[in-house]
């Protein structure tokens, strides 16, 4: 296996592991109008199967997407001055997250709103009513980005971190060493889930910091995963692991999957304290366990390029822009069809990833200006980037 950790190698397994997170995002989000929760748009009817599919996404995808991030992070630390790596978080993270914030972001808003009897009328008369109060507080403007959140919390969590980390690659290189090295015995990586029980179990679900909401993970969460990433990838010895025991990983995942099922329907028991503490301890090793053998898995037999990860990796942050938008238009609109629901949500998926391709081919990515607002490094006169 050619692990390679040096800070100027391209590393293809990360490369492969994003673009996978982020069809599973797309997934994920179309089948959100046919799960038991709530959503902005949602279908008449809806459907015990695919709420379990839901809860099984929710429990790794999210901080998967951190994994990979702070995996991200290990060779942007370093790799200029600290001025340059903010600005390139502004550039690729705060820009894109303020423009969706008002433009685009406002129409997911106005489709829950009517949807939802709350409003009648077009989009531009709803407009200068997207900034009566905030969302999740009785008001419309939706302040967090709705699914955008993503991109303000790894903004502020990257600059946040940016010191740690800088001393983890530089001045303090030897305690990663020491990190790494017990995280790589057998069974080290497992204590990395104390961390998230702790939280999980202890900060209140009603609370600002400890819904729910955002990924289905309470949002101090995020940032250990983003250390977490940071620490696999600064070392060959956890990657050498990882690789050797993949099989071993994707076992306990798929055993803790099928108990969740078998025993809870992927569905937290009320009341019942013992079995909200197994429920707990089950659901963290499984998501912590799918990541890791994802990862054992991208280091076997991802580290390749081609023609379409180089595209896909450009267009991934377009995509990730647009894709819940997309998906809520379509939605709107086929839900009122009478066919059955599951031509419903093919119709849905496809024809919205099919317009996102042609938005992001046709318009983004030949738009400086497009290209600026959703995060991409400009075009030169040569059209070379």
């Amino acid at each position: 296996m050619n692990s390679g950790t040096m800070a100027g190698l391209r590393r293809y397994e990360l490369d492969w592991l994003r673009v996978l997170a982020m069809l599973a995002v797309f997934v994920f989000h179309s089948g959100r109008f046919f799960d038991q929760m709530g959503w902005h748009v949602k279908s008449a009817s809806v459907h015990g199967g695919v709420q379990v599919w839901s809860m099984f996404l929710l429990g790794w995808l999210m901080p998967m997407m951190f994994v990979i991030s702070g995996a991200s992070l290990f060779y942007a630390v370093g790799k200029g001055s600290a001025a340059g790596f903010f600005r390139d978080k502004v550039l690729r993270l705060l820009i894109p997250f303020l423009a969706g914030m008002f433009t685009h972001v406002a129409f997911q808003v106005y489709l829950e709103r009517i949807t939802h009897h709350r409003f009648t009328g077009s989009f531009f008369s709803f407009y200068p009513h997207y900034f009566d109060g905030l969302y999740g507080y009785g008001g419309n403007f939706a302040w967090m980005g709705l699914h955008l959140w993503y991109l303000g919390v790894l903004f502020i969590i990257s600059l946040a971190l940016f010191p740690l980390f800088y001393l983890l690659k530089g001045p303090a290189n030897g305690l990663l060493d020491k990190i790494s090295n017990f995280l790589s015995l057998p069974g080290g990586l497992l204590v990395l889930m104390l961390p998230v029980l702790t939280l999980s179990a202890v900060l209140d679900p009603n609370s600002f910091f400890g819904n729910r909401h955002s990924g289905g993970w309470p949002l101090p969460v995020y940032p250990l995963y983003l250390i977490y990433g940071f620490i696999i990838f600064s070392s060959e010895r956890i990657q050498e692991h990882l690789h050797k025991t993949r099989v071993v990983y994707l076992a306990a995942a798929i055993v803790s999957s099928a108990v969740l099922f078998w025993q809870f329907g992927y569905a937290m028991p009320a009341k019942e304290p013992r079995l909200m503490i197994l429920f707990g301890l089950l659901y963290i090793l499984g998501s912590w366990c799918w990541m890791l053998a994802f990862i054992g898995f991208s280091l076997k037999s991802l580290n390749r390029n081609n023609s379409f990860l180089n595209y896909a990796n450009e267009a991934l942050l377009p995509f990730y822009i647009m894709h819940q938008t997309v998906l809520l238009c379509f939605g709107y609109f086929i839900l009122q069809w009478q066919i059955p629901d599951a031509v419903k949500w093919l119709l849905i998926a496809v024809g919205s990833f099919v317009l996102i391709m042609l938005l992001y081919e046709f318009a983004v990515r030949r738009f400086n200006i497009l290209r600026f607002l959703f995060g991409m490094k400009p075009l030169v006169n040569d059209g070379v980037r």
